[in-house]
């Protein structure tokens, strides 16, 4: 989204997150200790065939400050998660759209070839039906190891389409049409900015599913998972170590215990270990070329860690 730029110099959170391991008001920073790499998120690129109103990583069809990360890339760090013992479960493809990369289809196969379970997190529209065909050979050979996590902002076109633009709403309803019919595994993302309740929206959902022909449950969060917003101009409190107990959240259920994600910023000669797929460009939480070098402690001095993990409650694994 535009404003993530200017998170730092927002001016309700002006001087908070700025210090890595203290609050502004001196308390001790909540951390995050990782306890396993259990999910492997890979930024195909930041390229997408959609501009939405409010997109937390800026995507659009010129935007190119994550480059196309490439197939051996790729590779190399499922060999290190194997040559390590690891023990990853899960790898999962984003972006941008992930089916603009054109390395995207090579990687989910050697993805699969290494027995991950996958998910690919898209907008179901025309970039991933133009692979239709290569998707469905994959399907034959994929054990229903694949997932697709479509995007599908709220249940109805209206709304949807005020986040995503005009004409995306058939599209994508044909995508998901297209992958339900052909067998293939699919949960949805959507969003709760329009102040609903968790019963309406389930309802809607519930009925747009029911249109759909799918009999998924929307109060699964393994189902619909509803994201909160990032609007950065609101006030976010920052979190410190009492914090856990106060709000009763256990610190490895947070995003960061158990996952990184994989990026390549335009320019740069190697690929780079994230530790948030929220903080894409954000220096302070690059943690190194690879794997074996980012487990580390992680310090929550951004608004996101606070507003959409600790009180938000959001998590891309599946």
């Amino acid at each position: 989204m535009n404003n993530t730029k200017n998170a730092a110099t927002n001016s309700p959170n002006i001087d908070k997150f700025s210090r890595q391991k203290v609050t502004a008001t001196g308390e001790p920073r909540a951390s995050i200790k990782m306890t396993s790499l259990k999910t492997l998120w890979i930024n195909t690129g930041t390229v997408c065939n959609l501009t939405c109103l409010n997109c937390y990583i800026e995507s659009s069809p010129k935007n190119d400050r994550l480059s196309y990360i490439t197939f051996k890339e790729v590779s190399q760090y499922l060999q290190e998660i194997k040559n390590n013992n690891l023990n990853t479960k899960e790898i999962g493809f984003t972006g941008g759209e992930p089916f603009m990369n054109p390395d995207i289809i090579k990687m989910l196969k050697e993805s699969l070839s290494f027995k991950f379970r996958v998910i690919v997190l898209t907008n179901a529209m025309r970039p991933m039906m133009k692979h239709s065909k290569d998707l469905l050979c994959i399907k034959n050979i994929s054990s229903n190891k694949l997932t697709f996590r479509v995007s599908l902002d709220h249940y109805t076109k209206k709304l949807h389409e005020e986040e995503r633009g005009i004409n995306t709403w058939e599209p994508a309803l044909s995508g998901i049409k297209w992958l339900l019919d052909n067998g293939f595994q699919v949960n949805f993302a959507g969003r709760n900015k329009w102040g609903e309740n968790d019963t309406e929206i389930h309802t809607g959902y519930r009925q747009l599913f029911k249109k759909l022909k799918f009999d998924g449950d929307p109060s699964d969060p393994a189902t619909l998972t509803l994201f909160p917003e990032m609007d950065t101009s609101s006030e976010v409190p920052e979190i410190t170590t009492s914090c856990w107990g106060i709000l009763d959240v256990d610190p490895s259920s947070i995003m960061c215990a158990s996952s990184r994600m994989i990026i390549k910023k335009k320019g740069e000669e190697h690929p780079t270990v994230q530790a948030c797929t929220l903080l894409p460009y954000d220096n302070k939480f690059s943690l190194g070329k690879k794997l074996v070098e980012a487990d580390k402690n992680v310090f929550l001095n951004h608004l996101h860690c606070a507003k959409f993990c600790v009180l938000g409650g959001g998590s891309c694994s599946s």
